[in-house]
């Protein structure tokens, strides 16, 4: 399965949500970044097992250097398809305002970018446009690609910054909107879950019928490793569904 600029390069650069592959989704707005003392890397391997399809992989590196971020990564499902990527991103800051241009390549003639705000502090604001080219991008992050974002996010809780958005088709008449509830909990130094909650609901194309799921994914962190799994039902707006697994390194 690979979708026609149905899926996200739209995010990438608020939380490496495409920029990283991460195959899920963060809460828009708060890129990672390295602490200037020069470049931080991360390397996740990723594997997909899909209902009706022959399983894939995907391995991405991830490069941050203070405000600039750069990323390659390579995904393969058998002999059916493969796809080489390739972006950047830039994180501006500017006292309660966060800005977020991206920008990212791939194989097939594929080109998309974005530009994501963050507006606020311990209460936040979320939003996002982004464009392709409309070529062939297979779908890593499984939400719409050329669409907006809007949501709201706070971290007044304890320990936590939690997020609501929604990333909505503005333009291949889809109507395609996936809808994120995002938690991330940091209970001690070097630690971190993350629990991601989705619902969707749309058709893969104009002429097909709508579909609706949800996900789950739950990401663990731990000083310089980190593991994820995620389960999604009807995935890039499909009849199948998927389970995700993915291992990282920080170094």
């Amino acid at each position: 399965m690979f979708t026609r600029t149905l899926g996200k390069c739209l995010l990438p650069a608020l939380l490496t949500i495409c920029g990283g592959a991460m195959a899920d989704s963060s809460p828009p707005g708060a890129a990672e970044a390295a602490s200037g003392d020069g470049w931080a890397f991360k390397l996740t391997p990723s594997y997909y097992s899909t209902t009706h399809e022959t399983a894939a992989t995907d391995l991405n590196l991830r490069a941050n250097n203070g405000p600039h971020a750069m990323w390659l990564g390579y995904y393969r499902r058998g002999d059916e398809f493969e796809q080489t990527r390739t972006g950047y991103e830039y994180t501006a800051q500017y006292s309660l305002v966060q800005v977020v241009p991206s920008l990212q390549l791939a194989s097939h003639g594929f080109a998309g970018g974005s530009i994501n705000l963050r507006i606020g502090d311990s209460v936040y604001g979320l939003l996002g446009f982004g464009r392709t080219n409309m070529k062939d991008y297979y779908n890593l992050n499984f939400d719409p690609n050329d669409s907006i974002v809007v949501g709201l996010g706070t971290r007044l809780l304890p320990q936590s910054d939690l997020s609501v958005f929604s990333v909505i088709d503005d333009r291949l008449h889809t109507g395609q909107t996936v809808t994120h509830l995002v938690w991330r909990l940091t209970p001690g130094s070097g630690e971190r879950w993350t629990v991601d909650l989705s619902s969707k609901r749309g058709r893969a194309t104009p002429d097909d019928s709508v579909v609706s799921g949800q996900a789950v994914a739950l990401t663990y962190d731990h000083k310089a490793v980190f593991i994820r799994l995620a389960v999604d039902r009807k995935v890039n707006f499909s009849n199948d569904d998927q389970t995700r697994l993915a291992l990282g390194l920080r170094f």
